[in-house]
């Protein structure tokens, strides 16, 4: 099993991020031995969140080797033919470490925020993938068409985000590339649900994002209905985290408050790198 961070979106002391956020936050998580880095999407929720390409762009040309993902982005909200582009650019940008994660949103403030229609989210959810699916491999869509570069002809590994009893799980399992739960958005039960359906319809690669952890001194409760949690000694979190693997995730996604490079090493350390 693989372990993610999702990157800082402030800095260390707790002030508003500044031009270097993204880039050294990007280099500390690389260099703690971590996996993948993750950034997230909200738009109308009355804080701001950056922009999760320009971010992933930024984290990319301070990093080599980890892979740089949206989990999830809310596809309903975007044109596809522009977020082609952007995906592509990015893709580009990152030499193709890009992992794209969609989901049809679940937060109505976002929808309203973008005057689109929160009711509406999975049917446009499904236009949009597929004509983004489309224009990533070079076809026309409603009479256009965006020829990708060949460094990214076909487009990123796409997983959909989507809850544990989602219609979206057969399609992410027997269509694309994997499947995106929340730890913060549901329980261990819903978790393990999930995650069962999606290998039951032959699913490859599952990924558990905004993961709360913490090195803390009283363990979080981890009750069938407790949102998963990291947080706890180093001993907890490592069970925790074989847990997970033995539920059968592929990658976990943590979000953590302290981004000091020690930090970060002493939370790498409780799983051993496959």
């Amino acid at each position: 099993m693989r372990l993610g961070l999702a990157l800082p979106v402030v800095e260390r002391d707790g002030s508003p991020p500044g031009a270097g956020t993204y880039v050294e936050g990007a280099r500390r998580i690389e260099a703690a031995g971590f996996d993948s880095a993750w950034v997230f999407d909200a738009l109308g929720r009355g804080f701001l969140l950056p922009d999760p390409f320009v971010a992933l762009a930024a984290a990319a040309v301070a990093t080599s080797r980890i892979e740089l993902g949206t989990g999830v982005l809310q596809l309903p909200l975007r044109a596809p033919i522009e977020l082609a582009q952007r995906v592509a650019t990015t893709q580009l940008v990152a030499g193709g470490r890009l992992v794209l994660g969609v989901g049809a949103g679940s937060t109505e403030a976002d929808f309203a925020a973008m005057g689109a229609a929160y009711e509406q989210r999975f049917t446009t959810f499904g236009r949009h993938l597929r004509a983004l699916r489309a224009l990533l491999a070079g076809d026309e869509v409603d009479g256009r068409r965006l020829p990708p570069w060949p460094a990214v002809q076909g487009g990123p590994p796409i997983l959909v985000g989507s809850w544990a009893g989602s219609r979206w799980i057969p399609t992410a399992a027997r269509e694309l590339d994997g499947w995106i739960g929340s730890g913060a958005r549901s329980s261990w039960a819903l978790a393990e649900q999930g995650i069962s359906r999606f290998r039951a319809e032959g699913g490859r690669r599952a990924v558990l994002t905004n993961v709360a952890t913490a090195m803390t001194d009283e363990p979080s409760p981890d009750g069938p209905d407790d949102p998963v949690e990291l947080r706890g000694s180093a001993e907890t979190i490592a069970a925790r985290l074989h847990r997970l693997a033995g539920l059968g995730f592929d990658d976990v996604v943590m979000v953590v408050r302290d981004h000091r490079p020690e930090a970060l090493t002493a939370l790498r350390v409780t799983w051993p790198r496959d």
